[in-house]
């Protein structure tokens, strides 16, 4: 098992974010995590990325505990969360390479892994230009590319679509699928009609719970109308 989540529950001043969550996730997992504002998506995201300790239960990355071995277990992940803070005034080359220092990769590896995030992420076009000059759509571009450079086992992408036009959304739905039938990939998403797309495992939290662990057809037969939409709601009670 590449994540274990045991027993994990996280509580703020009282109220209970997460309520003893227990899944586990393999090699080739491609998972949706849903669920409405509130459910607890962020906190888990928080939690597995060693951001957040939990008040009980635990998480294993690959066998490491990020509250007790947080640098090691981070290694394995690649972390892009929504409205990804980038530097306007570096190039994307700087940027990185910047990302690459920070992650601690040896100097002699980035050449190779440089070239392999910047034609993962099609971005041959626009390495010498400032972040701040690129489209919203490059600028996603740029920020998943700093997580890859390090080719994590595991990304984790909060929203990576939002505010992209169709074309975009379409390149970036085409590399989820492609890094993650030999990786991890957790995607947090509002955008439902992207499950279908992308994943092939859901994870729907509602209230801290988790309420549904299965594939995006199993979900389905969940509606009325036999859509992910409106078995969402009847799931969540959002009706």
């Amino acid at each position: 098992m590449m994540i274990v989540v045991k027993n994990l529950s996280k509580d703020f001043g009282g109220i209970k974010a997460l309520d003893n969550l227990n899944f586990c996730l393999n090699k080739g997992d491609i998972v949706a995590l849903l669920g409405p504002n509130g459910a607890g998506k962020t906190t888990l995201l928080r939690l597995l990325t060693g951001y957040l300790d939990p008040t009980s239960g635990d998480v294993e990355i690959y066998g490491s505990n990020p509250q007790h071995k947080r640098v090691e277990a981070l290694r394995k992940i690649g972390y892009v969360p929504e409205n990804a803070p980038l530097y306007p005034e570096m190039t994307v080359s700087e940027f990185l390479k910047y990302s690459a220092d920070l992650g601690g990769l040896p100097a002699g590896e980035f050449k190779q892994a440089f070239n392999n995030t910047v034609s993962q992420m099609r971005l041959h076009n626009v390495v010498n230009q400032k972040i701040d000059t690129l489209s919203k759509g490059f600028k996603h571009r740029v920020a998943i590319a700093a997580a890859l450079i390090l080719q994590p086992r595991i990304l984790i992408l909060d929203e990576p679509t939002e505010g992209l036009d169709p074309n975009q959304k379409h390149e970036i739905h085409k590399f989820i699928q492609t890094y993650g039938s030999r990786n991890i990939i957790i995607v947090s998403t509002h955008i439902l009609e992207e499950v279908e797309a992308v994943a092939n495992r859901v994870i729907l939290l509602n209230k801290g719970k988790l309420v549904r662990d299965t594939s995006p057809q199993e979900l389905k037969l969940s509606g009325s109308d036999y859509d992910i939409a409106s078995a969402f709601r009847a799931i969540t009670g959002e009706n």
